[in-house]
C-alpha cells in the first residue's frame, strides 16, 4: 500500500484574540489546521468565518494566501498516511463540509480547556480539537487525553510528524513558487527565522 503525507499547519496570525490565547498558553502557534497537499491547496479547520468577526465561526476551508494569513508566522509538519487513511481524512473532512452549516465553533470547549475540564458538544470543535479528531477518526493517531483538551501545541509533539518548514507563511508560499521546477513537494526541513 502506498504512502502519502498529510499535513499539520500550525500559525499565529496575531490579532487580538490569539494574543489573549498566547497571554494564556505562552506558546507560538494557537491556531492549527489539517492539509492535504504539500503546497497548501487545500486546508481545513474550525475557525472564524469572517476575517473581521472572532465570534462567528464553524467549518471552514483556509485561503492560507490571504486575509489574516497574509502576515501569519507557521510551523508545517508533515506525517506518513496510507491510501486508505488518505481516504478516511478525506471522508471525515466531506461529512463535515457537506453540513457545514450543523457545525459551530466550540467556544464552550475553549472555556472548558481553560479549566482542564473536558467539554464535548456535538457537531462543535475549536481548531486543535477537530484536527486531533480528523487524525484520530482516519487512524492515524490515538490521544491519551480528551480531544477537547487537545491544544495546538499538543499536535506538534505526536512523534511521527516531521517539521517541514517554519517561519511567515508568506515565505513558504514563495519558496514553493520559485523552487516549483527546481524540486517537487515537499520541502524538507525549510527553516526561516521569525
Amino acid at each position: 500500500m502506498a504512502v502519502k503525507k498529510g499535513y499539520i499547519l500550525l500559525t499565529d496570525t496575531g490579532t487580538l484574540f490569539t494574543k489573549l490565547i498566547k497571554l494564556y498558553t505562552n506558546n507560538t502557534y494557537n491556531h492549527a489546521s489539517i492539509a492535504l497537499f504539500s503546497d497548501l491547496s487545500e486546508v481545513y479547520s474550525f475557525g472564524r468565518k469572517y476575517a473581521r468577526n472572532p465570534f462567528i465561526g464553524g467549518f471552514v476551508q483556509e485561503d492560507t494566501k490571504s486575509g489574516l494569513f497574509k502576515k501569519a508566522n507557521c510551523a508545517i509538519y508533515s506525517f506518513h498516511i496510507t491510501e486508505w487513511q488518505l481516504k478516511m481524512v478525506k471522508q471525515y473532512i466531506q461529512e463535515i463540509q457537506s453540513k457545514k452549516e450543523h457545525y459551530h465553533y466550540n467556544f464552550i470547549g475553549l472555556f472548558g480547556f481553560l479549566l482542564n475540564k473536558p467539554i464535548k458538544r456535538n457537531k462543535a470543535f475549536f481548531c486543535s480539537q477537530f484536527v486531533a479528531s480528523v487524525l484520530e477518526e482516519s487512524g492515524i493517531y490515538d490521544f491519551e487525553k480528551p480531544l477537547s483538551l487537545i491544544a495546538p501545541y499538543d499536535l506538534k509533539d505526536i512523534p511521527a510528524l516531521q517539521l517541514e518548514f517554519q517561519g511567515k507563511l508568506s515565505d513558504y508560499h514563495n519558496y514553493c513558487v520559485i523552487n516549483e521546477k527546481e524540486a517537487p513537494f515537499p520541502f524538507s526541513q525549510i527553516t526561516i527565522e521569525i
